[in-house]
């Protein structure tokens, strides 16, 4: 969920430079943008109004019979689709990011995964985004009302009054009058602006509502952005539940590739290096009888296949957990790992004490994938590993001299790199011009 929300700043000079830009203030497009969004709210107000309450009161109406429950569906249906219109009048007059609330029926779907028209009206009169909606349209009419009336209101009597010198002659030409008339009665009293004193009085009190103008649209607009991301955005509990669902499917991808590898490491490595040991086991044995020294050969030589099956055993064993991180923690196994690596690395870890397993797992793996991507592709001489706790997080920073380029486009090792961390909450933020160097950032939580 994004919501931004960007206050109005009529300062586009330093702080010594008020007075003119309170004066150029009038003039800004955001201060037309906000009036012509005040303007429309009171027609789409009023089209948001009667539709809801027509629907609603339609639908409840047929409650008795069996239509009452999908006229109540479409009214809602109805409702938030009027507040996709909102949303993108909001952004484009407020600039006013307002993410898409969540969709009606889930990913799974509703009524046990089906997604067939009573699903969709059942998911809709269940959902609180869309009741949100529907309370959206009824408080935003009164309010159109008031924003509107204020808007126009200042802004014809600013511009009125301030360029009142200019148009005052339409009077005595055309009206037969000396000046706009602010009162009279039917006893022939009246008073007029016709003096250059009241002509100067009444294009200053203009110039000073000019002035004032901005700051009433920012007043009342700062209520529609406030009513627009509160009732026609996402919730925070359903933004969660996205994330969630979606942090979920990355997990779920990233176990599911890990024992793909773990499958295919044992079934190209050590188990054909076993499959062949054991034929030369057999062969050894048919020749012991026969030809004792090539038997003998062929045992030391499937003793060394031993050790290398072995070998590949541990550094699978490894891949998987290390047994290090497990006994000894973050800093040994971080040194252990560094010490494989074909460039110098130098290693620092400062943590008071011991992160949650899952999350060492994962600060160990980012910094083992890290690694071998400096090994492989940048080329550089040394390395820095830096890993430290600040409050409830853990920060690691990776930092080489090779050649840089690195990024987390699509499809690049770094782009799944960031997703998984990205499962348990963290942000990863790669720095690499091109010519390096390159750093790389990790913060994960510490629980």
């Amino acid at each position: 969920m994004a919501t931004a929300y960007r206050p109005y700043e009529p300062e586009t000079e330093p702080r010594g430079h008020l007075v003119p830009a309170a004066l150029k203030a009038p003039f800004q497009a955001r201060v037309w943008r906000e009036f012509l969004y005040l303007v429309i709210s009171l027609p789409m107000a009023i089209l948001t109004f009667v539709y809801t309450i027509t629907m609603i009161a339609l639908g409840a109406g047929l409650l008795i019979t069996f239509l009452g429950v999908p006229v109540l569906g479409a009214a809602l249906a109805g409702c938030r689709a009027l507040g996709v219109v909102e949303r993108a009048r909001a952004r484009a007059l407020l600039r006013l990011d307002v993410a898409e609330p969540e969709p009606v029926l889930g990913r799974r779907g509703g009524c046990g995964g089906k997604r067939g028209p009573v699903a969709w009206v059942g998911a809709l009169l269940r959902s609180g985004t869309s009741w949100r909606h529907v309370i959206y349209a009824l408080i935003h009419l009164p309010w159109a009302v008031f924003s509107f009336a204020f808007a126009i209101a200042f802004t014809s009597y600013g511009w009125g009054f301030a360029t009142y010198p200019l148009w005052r002659w339409v009077f005595p030409r055309y009206v037969d009058e000396p000046g706009l008339q602010i009162f009279g009665d039917d006893h022939g009293r009246a008073f007029y602006l016709d003096t250059p004193f009241e002509i100067t009085a009444t294009c200053a009190m203009g110039v000073l509502v000019l002035l004032l103008t901005p700051w009433v649209m920012r007043a009342l607009t700062s209520v529609d952005r406030i009513m627009v991301a509160g009732l026609l955005g996402p919730s925070r509990l359903a933004s969660r539940v996205w994330e969630l669902e979606s942090d979920r499917g990355t997990v779920v991808d990233t176990a599911a590739a890990d024992l793909r590898r773990i499958e295919r490491d044992l079934h190209d490595g050590a188990q054909a290096r076993l499959v062949a040991l054991a034929m030369d086991l057999g062969l050894a044995k048919e020749k012991l009888d026969e030809d004792p020294e090539a038997a003998a050969k062929m045992v030391d030589e499937a003793h060394g296949e031993v050790k290398l099956a072995l070998q590949e055993l541990r550094d699978l064993a490894r891949g998987i957990h290390p047994a290090i991180l497990t006994d000894r923690g973050l800093g040994p196994a971080l040194s252990a790992l560094s010490a494989r690596c074909t460039v110098p690395v130098t290693v620092t870890v400062d943590l008071p004490q011991r992160p949650a397993p899952a999350i060492e797992g994962i600060a160990y793996f980012t910094v083992s994938e890290l690694l071998q991507n400096i090994s492989k592709h940048s080329g550089a001489r040394t390395a820095e590993v830096d890993v430290w706790r600040t409050e409830d997080r853990v920060m690691l920073q990776i930092t080489d001299d090779g050649r840089g380029g690195a990024g987390t486009s699509a499809g690049s090792g770094l782009a799944g790199l960031a997703e998984r961390i990205d499962a348990v909450d963290g942000i990863l933020v790669v720095n690499s011009p091109a010519g390096g160097p390159t750093t790389v950032t990790a913060e994960l939580p510490w629980r």
